[in-house]
């Protein structure tokens, strides 16, 4: 509405963003994608009726949404995914000189795999018809139903330590293609974390070198990324 235009346009102005910085749609579903450089990441998208990206949801709504029953699966994501918080958040306070947003860090991380459900990963209580590969674009794309982008980017960005369109297109991986590496800090960290815990073992927290292991059998770029994030996070 002219309304709701208004005021995401006086909220660009405020911010000095010129119009044509940001990407604009039409009817009543407007996205406004702010640039990169001048936000943190959970600034990056927001509605028309919600300038300010204040999530409707909190991520335990999200997941009570998608897994109503209290049952195995809901009960091993919520494990995995307070593991990953856990570690990611722990990465901010070792490095405070990061301004990593531990706000954004603990929703994203309790979010990261909430796409799983839809997937055939019967290991895991996870009995849906998706090979287990495309939990992250599929968590993407309920995270982009409930207007979270930021978020949206953890899901997709957070298998191995990334895939690039050269690895989806080598390993006829599939994934439509593009670019899946995390890119902003909270994206590496939580990657980063995520690394340490499976849930096939959901009951340990992996060493660096069982890491490394894991890692290896996809190649040796995946390591190389994981070491660089554990000398700047670690």
């Amino acid at each position: 509405t002219s309304h709701q235009q208004s005021g995401v346009e006086n909220f660009l102005h405020k911010n000095n963003i010129d119009l044509t910085e940001a990407r604009i749609g039409t009817g009543s579903k407007d996205k406004y994608f702010l640039p990169k450089t001048r936000f943190p990441c959970q600034k990056l998208y927001f509605c028309a009726n919600n300038p300010l990206n204040t999530p409707s949801m909190t991520a335990e709504e999200i997941i009570r949404q998608y897994y109503p029953a209290d049952n195995e699966l809901r009960r091993l994501l919520l494990h995995h995914s307070r593991q990953v918080a856990g570690k990611a958040l722990a990465v901010a306070d070792r490095h405070p000189e990061l301004h990593l947003d531990r706000e954004f860090l603990h929703r994203a991380a309790m979010l990261h795999d909430i796409g799983i459900f839809m997937t055939d990963a019967p290991g895991i209580h996870c009995h849906g018809k998706a090979p287990y590969l495309l939990h992250g674009r599929l968590g993407a794309e309920i995270m982009r139903s409930q207007g979270d982008e930021a978020v949206a980017r953890v899901c997709e960005r957070h298998t191995g330590t990334g895939l690039t369109a050269e690895n989806i297109a080598e390993q006829r991986l599939p994934l439509p293609p593009g670019d899946y590496c995390p890119q902003t800090l909270e994206e590496q960290v939580i990657c980063y974390a995520d690394k340490f815990f499976s849930k096939s073992h959901p009951e340990c927290e992996r060493t660096v070198e069982a890491t490394v292991r894991s890692l290896k059998k996809f190649g040796n770029d995946g390591v190389s990324i994981f070491l660089n994030w554990h000398k700047r996070f670690g």
